[in-house]
């Protein structure tokens, strides 16, 4: 037999048995796992040599300007915006207004909140009066601002966030994000023309995230403006104007019970519509009150002044429940005169 010969076989054998498998001592395991910790070592200390430079970089920075000497790269974008000089303390990323309020930072102003650690900071007007600790999520107080927005500035936000009276709207993706560490209450304050106020608060408020296009829910009713989000106290209009469990619309993204139409197009602004509302925070601004036109498409909290009444001011604002403070329901001390 040949030398190639006699290789071969010994191939076809190797191939039909197999090789043994090679056996591992106790000490050849303890030298791999010695291996593995080391390497998980040497990460968590770059890790931790990371966030000192963060640190340093914060803390050497009043973030009056977001240009950061370090690390400007990755927030290259957010950082070219002039943040506006505030009551507020910007240094630090607390979760939301009520771990501001912790932080016995009581001023009311606009402070930057990071609920998420794996996301960017951004900028919400903290209301710490009526008890503190109130992320304010929506506001309307001049008209200056247009609600009238399609499916992505109502996801990521839009609005002026300098004055206290600025309008603005935070933002389905942050409020989803604020709302996701657990049960939280919302407070809205509204106004008429005539400068009475009125307050609604509802327990156990959620949102869904995008896929299921930011549905709405919310729990037990409280205060003096009626429970309008509930589709007020006519059973018989309910079915048809309850805003409990509907999804996000807006003009290019409809997703209300109106088969006939878009009623974020009728009623001009994004909101959680049924066909279609009780209630629109985020409709025309009408200056005087009373308006008219094809639709009641105004600023409309329906149990209070009914639909064809367009209020003057509205802030929604959220906060942990344990906050809850029975008594005023005066709203913000920053609602417009």
């Amino acid at each position: 037999m040949s030398m190639m010969m006699h290789w071969l076989l010994l191939l076809l054998l190797l191939v039909s048995f197999g090789s043994p498998a090679p056996r591992f001592s106790d000490k050849d395991i303890c030298l791999l796992d010695n291996n593995k910790l080391r390497q998980r070592l040497k990460h968590l200390q770059d890790l931790l040599y990371l966030y000192e430079l963060q640190l340093k970089d914060i803390l050497g920075n009043t973030y009056h300007r977001t240009k950061s000497e370090l690390f400007s790269g990755n927030r290259s974008v957010q950082h070219e915006t002039l943040l506006p000089t505030t009551s507020g303390n910007l240094i630090v990323y607390d979760q939301d207004c009520s771990a501001v309020y912790n932080r016995k930072s009581t001023t009311s102003g606009y402070y930057r909140i990071r609920p998420r650690a794996d996301r960017e900071p951004f900028l919400a007007f903290c209301d710490m009066s009526g008890g503190g600790g109130w992320t304010v999520i929506q506001r309307r107080s001049n008209g200056k601002e247009n609600f009238d927005r399609k499916w992505d500035d109502y996801k990521l936000g839009f609005g002026k966030f300098q004055g206290k009276n600025d309008e603005y709207w935070l933002g389905n993706d942050h409020i989803h994000d604020l709302l996701a560490r657990g049960e939280n209450s919302l407070k809205i304050d509204l106004m008429d023309w005539h400068g009475e106020r009125r307050y609604a608060i509802y327990e156990n408020f959620q949102l869904a995230n995008e896929q299921d296009n930011y549905r709405l829910w919310f729990g037990t009713y409280s205060g003096n403006a009626g429970d309008a989000l509930s589709g007020g106290s006519n059973f018989e209009d309910q079915w048809s104007a309850s805003h409990r469990g509907m999804q996000f619309t807006t003009s290019d993204k409809d997703h209300d019970r109106f088969l006939a139409g878009n009623c974020a197009s009728e009623n001009k602004g994004g909101w959680w519509f049924n066909r279609c509302h009780a209630v629109n925070l985020n409709g025309r601004y009408y200056k005087g009150g009373r308006y008219s036109g094809p639709h009641d498409d105004g600023l409309v909290w329906s149990t209070w002044h009914g639909v064809w009444y367009s209020l003057k001011y509205s802030a929604m604002k959220i906060r942990a429940p344990f906050f809850i403070d029975s008594g005023s329901g005066d709203g913000e001390n920053s609602q417009g005169s």
